[in-house]
């Protein structure tokens, strides 16, 4: 089977570095310093962003820190350069044994740069800060502290230059400071298996994170921000990291008495109900990575993982199926339930609510599964889409709880993803019904059972919700997984959608409500409430479109739900 480079590259564009926004201005660079209690950090003033990346959060998680949860620096660091990139961590760009036969039919393709791995290192965990040129202490602008995304496998902050989202800030009467924090990913942050729980070494990523949110709370006023008005930010992953924090250590979010964050913003994930540290599949993971090690034998399996070389590790860590392969998202990394960092699932962290109920911003992109329906070109059958989910997913659930979710979801072409098309974009038998049962499971129905179960716990707290279409018409993707970064980070397609979302978000960001701060003409965004509405983002126009789609699907979600962890 062929498949045309160009739908590719639509697919994974989010991975991109972003285009330099200040390009031109490169040569006109100056160089900025801000004192922290650690160190003097000397960044970069361009246009009018000032950049400071790569500042060292937590001491290298290298040797005998490998596979353990971030230590903050000792002493003085003294002067700490922030005018380069920061490194990425390791990444599982590529599994190792791989089952996706695109990636072997696009050939020649995948020379392209933009397909090229990301090298990381281990020594990696550093903040990026960008903020408007002339910001000093005192200013206390408020804080966006961006958590990437990339199936918990891959991405770095060095992809997400904030310079046109801060540039957007200033032009619309609210400038803020933009965070983002680096950190492990696959293996090195998310290794599940009991030994990794026993160590108590579980959810390093999660922790990674946390850690560069007390970075926050204790220097980010030498920067001119506000570290009591911090919104975290996230998308994919990211964003399902955003509810992690805030139901890490159900719902302890206070660093020095005070709260890291007072508010979330969750573009395409919410949470994902998973099996405990320990499970089946998570240990046959960490068993299969220590077989590959070469530490099969070892005395003590772990302290083995923590003593081979990097690349051996890595290989190692590798060699189980990435999201860019046949599981697609039946990731073999990422938070599980270890009783204390994550105490239970996020759906029954969330349904006790033992979370930091805190306003929230959450949606999707109209066709979230078309990317990973890519990868799944042998599932033509309703049994063929039963046993993949039983196999690869929910090891729980009965084959009459899997059939009875699958045939709600028709196998007519009119009805699949990208939805709304008619009997086009069919890339192979099954590629729309596919794209749409995916969707729903890993983002948009899931999305609506989060809301109606914090909704139920915490009626009092503020939420709204929205549903991206705004790249409807996109051939085979439609308003795929990522697009969101194009149009609202990136701001590849300025225009209307691009400014009214900004502008919701800065809102957001300053008044805890996307309403509150000027609308520039934009609708009103309906708080969200069980059947109610979502913001409905089109090209070149906002509506609302009551969120009770698909509702046969989801009621099939809500009842079996136990049964549908990871």
């Amino acid at each position: 089977m062929k498949l045309p480079a160009v739908i590719f590259f639509l697919g994974v564009v989010q991975a991109a570095p972003a285009p330099a926004q200040d390009a031109p201005l490169q040569g006109r660079t100056a160089r900025v310093t801000v004192s922290i209690p650690q160190a003097t950090v000397i960044g970069k003033s361009s246009g009018s962003v000032e950049t400071f990346n790569g500042i060292p959060f937590a001491k290298p998680p290298t040797g005998s820190l490998r596979l353990k949860p971030p230590q903050k620096p000792d002493g003085d660091q003294g002067t700490v350069d922030a005018t380069g990139s920061a490194a990425a961590c390791p990444q599982m760009f590529f599994s190792t044994e791989s089952q996706n036969i695109i990636f072997q039919a696009l050939g020649n393709a995948l020379t392209l740069p933009l397909l090229q791995v990301v090298n990381g290192q281990e020594d990696c965990l550093t903040i990026n800060v960008q903020r408007p040129v002339g910001t000093k202490k005192g200013d206390n602008l408020p804080v966006l502290f961006w958590i990437f995304g990339g199936g918990f496998e891959l991405g770095s902050t060095s992809m997400y230059d904030s310079s046109g989202l801060v540039s957007a800030g200033v032009d619309m009467a609210k400038p803020f400071v933009f965070v983002a924090v680096n950190y492990r990913l696959g293996g090195f942050g998310f290794m599940p298996g009991k030994e990794i729980l026993e160590d108590g070494s579980s959810n390093l990523g999660l922790l990674d994170q946390r850690m560069g949110l007390e970075w926050v709370a204790d220097n980010i006023e030498n920067f001119g921000g506000d570290p009591a008005k911090v919104i975290i930010w996230g998308e994919s992953a990211g964003a399902m990291s955003v509810f992690d924090q805030m139901a890490l250590y159900g719902g302890g979010i206070s660093h020095n008495g005070k709260p890291l964050f007072r508010g979330g913003i969750m573009n395409s994930g919410s949470i994902v109900p998973a099996d405990k540290m320990d499970c089946p599949k998570g240990q046959a993971v960490y068993d299969k990575v220590v077989q590959e090690a070469g530490c099969g034998s070892a005395h003590d399996s772990l302290e083995c993982l923590r003593e081979v070389d990097y690349q051996t590790f890595l290989r190692a860590a590798n060699s189980v199926p990435g999201v860019l392969s046949h599981n697609t998202v039946a990731l073999s990394y990422l938070p599980r339930p270890d009783g204390t960092v994550l105490p239970d699932s996020p759906d029954a962290l969330a349904a006790s609510g033992r979370y930091a109920a805190v306003p929230i911003i959450v949606g999707d992109q109209e066709d979230e599964g078309t990317l990973f329906a890519l990868f799944t070109p042998n599932l033509t059958r309703t049994s063929d889409i039963v046993s993949y989910l039983s196999d690869l997913f929910f090891p729980a659930a009965t084959t009459a709880q899997l059939t009875s979710l699958v045939n709600t979801y028709p196998s007519s072409l009119s009805s699949g993803s990208p939805f709304r098309t008619g009997i086009f974009n069919e890339l192979y038998p099954g590629y729309k019904r596919v794209a749409a049962i995916l969707g729903d499971l890993v983002f948009t129905l899931t999305r609506r059972a989060f809301l109606s179960t914090v909704k139920e716990v915490n009626p009092g707290v503020k939420a709204w919700s929205y549903l991206s279409s705004y790249d409807y018409g996109t051939p085979v993707m439609g308003t795929f997984h990522g697009s969101d970064l194009l149009q609202v980070f990136y701001g590849v397609l300025p225009g209307y959608t691009e400014r009214a979302i900004r502008n919701y978000y800065f809102n957001f960001l300053y008044n805890l409500d996307p309403n509150i701060g000027g609308k520039e003409n934009h609708p009103e965004w309906p708080e969200w409430e069980d059947g109610g509405k979502l913001m409905w983002f089109l090209n070149g126009k906002n509506d609302e479109l009551s969120d009770d789609f698909r509702a046969e699907s989801y009621n099939v979600i809500r009842k079996n739900a136990l049964s549908l962890r990871v």
